[in-house]
């Protein structure tokens, strides 16, 4: 079954930057676009970024775009976000996630677990 496991999170100053990865399995990682998608306290789950199978075309939401790039190696079965210059409203948990259409980067059926990223002032 899809297993998406991601991991970097943590508590980070304002202007800081972080790494989250999602290590994939159950299925071919390159066949699929992936994206990842966070969920603040008491907000809806936000779509913030997509990247197709072949690593073309990445995609971005406003408010995270200049600041943070998605990026896989196909090798490892690894998914990635840079982020960039952290604001405190990008406190939230990140979710690695991946679409039913292989081909859509934008959207998620399925979710890992979760990595919780802070950003204190």
């Amino acid at each position: 079954q899809v297993q998406l496991v991601e991991s970097g999170g943590g508590l980070v100053q304002s202007g800081g930057s972080l790494r989250l990865s999602c290590v994939a399995s159950g299925f071919f990682f390159s066949h699929f676009a992936m994206c990842w998608v966070r969920q603040a306290p008491g907000k809806e789950l936000e779509w913030i970024s997509g990247i197709l199978g072949n690593g073309a075309n990445p995609v971005y939401a406003d408010s995270v775009k200049g600041r943070f790039t998605i990026a896989r190696d196909n090798d490892k079965n690894t998914l990635y976000l840079q982020m960039n210059s952290l604001k405190p409203e990008d406190t939230a948990v990140y979710y690695c996630c991946r679409p039913s259409r292989r081909w859509d980067p934008y959207a998620y059926d399925f979710q890992g677990q979760g990595t919780q990223v802070t950003v204190v002032e």
